[in-house]
């Protein structure tokens, strides 16, 4: 599995919704080899901010309007709009991550072990010189509180193990995923749903 998800990283393999992800992850790193420099998070994220609005330029991949009566929440990190009665669209400036291939990363990741939740990448936004991935993704209904007990259960029997809370750590691969608490784990049906991850990669997963 791990060499699976490593060439779905660095873009070899293909993923659900994986395309327009890997091919502005694949545009950054190719922009980062060819500056050869060590350079803090903080610069990368701004290198990679500049290039990915270079990017959105040449290929028109911006989104340049936003329906605000279609707002239904916003967190830390994202405002979430009901696009139609399938679909929500998820604005997300990567605070969480410090580059925006970590934030590309754990879209990819999403995809692989979440399919049935798979984010788009459909362009960008930009809104007070903040910049955001726009995102759709299936809309999720819930018919029932969801058990933090059965997210543990059904985690640890993928090899993810409980670090603290509701975070989690899957020592085979070298991947950590957090935040799952009963807001980003719907349930339906008596299936849970991972409609909001917090993925992030270890030194771990490339040995």
């Amino acid at each position: 599995m791990k060499n699976e998800l490593q060439n779905i990283i660095s873009g070899k393999s293909q993923v659900r919704h994986g395309n327009s992800i890997q091919t502005i992850s694949s545009y950054l790193r190719k922009s980062e080899s060819a500056s050869g420099t060590i350079k803090s998070g903080k610069q990368i994220k701004s290198e990679e901010t500049a290039l990915i609005k270079q990017f959105c330029d040449k290929n028109g991949f911006w989104i340049t309007s936003i329906n605000i009566n279609a707002f239904i929440s916003s967190g830390a990190e994202q405002k979430v709009y009901l696009q139609n009665k399938h679909k929500v669209i998820k604005l997300n400036d990567s605070i969480y991550y410090e580059t925006w291939k970590d934030y590309f990363n754990n879209l990819l990741l999403n995809n692989y072990f979440f399919s049935d939740t798979a984010y788009q990448l459909i362009g960008f936004f930009e809104q007070a010189d903040i910049l955001y991935a726009v995102v759709e993704q299936k809309f999720v209904e819930s018919d029932s509180d969801t058990e933090l007990e059965n997210v543990k259960h059904f985690l640890t029997s993928n090899g993810f193990v409980n670090t603290r809370n509701n975070d989690y750590f899957n020592p085979e691969l070298g991947i950590i995923l957090e935040d799952l608490h009963d807001e980003n784990v719907l349930t339906f049906q008596s299936n849970l749903f991972f409609i909001d991850t917090v993925f992030y990669i270890t030194e771990q997963f490339y040995k």
